[in-house]
């Protein structure tokens, strides 16, 4: 379980960053930041119960991602799938994490990033393998980050409902890859992700 280990190793603020989102065929990829108190006893419930993103229902993930926006200083970013598509997902990955960082309401002295890839912030960095599972912040950071972005493409579902996405939120999973089928990609779709490109390219075929 993830604990404040990593973080008492420095002084000043201290934030997590994860990123949700490099997988699916559709839909942006969204990061956060997260800089948790760490000297509030009464905290010690909600840090109980942190954990990687995955390994929790969405129903909990919900409730801690609320516990998370009333105790903790939050940033947000994302990157289009516009984005995405002209500088490759890695770094659009990167320009989410910064964003992430720059929503902050101070820049933190130092940031732990889930991974093994330093993205560019503008304070110290140290990265994380499997960060959400080692470190609260992250792991608060990997929970606000799953919920904003399933909360975004439950909202675009609405409008494509083809596809599944409140329930498979863009991956390449089976309702979504029939839906492709049938309905073709949208402007929510990566076009430079494999199982896409092939149907565009199919598509824009048949039209010449």
């Amino acid at each position: 379980m993830p604990d404040f280990t990593i973080e008492d190793q420095y002084s000043g603020i201290v934030a997590g960053i994860d990123e949700v989102g490099r997988g699916p065929l559709a839909g942006p990829v969204v990061a956060a930041a997260v800089v948790l108190p760490r000297s509030q006893p009464a905290l010690n419930v909600l840090y109980r119960q942190l954990n990687d993103s995955k390994k929790l229902s969405a129903k909990k993930r919900e409730m801690l991602a609320a516990m998370i926006f009333d105790c903790a200083f939050v940033g947000i970013g994302a990157a289009s799938v516009r984005e995405i598509d002209q500088i490759n997902i890695l770094q659009a990955t990167y320009v989410a994490m910064r964003r992430a960082v720059a929503h902050l309401p101070q820049c933190p002295d130092q940031a732990l990033v889930d991974g093994n890839r330093d993205p560019g912030l503008p304070c110290a960095v140290q990265t994380v393998v499997k960060g959400d599972s080692k470190s609260l912040s992250i792991a608060a950071a990997s929970i606000v980050a799953k919920v904003v972005r399933d909360r975004a493409m439950a909202r675009l579902a609405v409008r494509y409902p083809h596809f599944g996405w409140e329930g498979n939120a863009g991956y390449g999973v089976k309702k979504h890859m029939a839906g492709l089928h049938v309905a073709g990609p949208t402007v929510h779709h990566r076009r430079s992700f494999k199982p896409v490109a092939l149907l565009w390219d199919a598509m824009e075929a048949r039209e010449t």
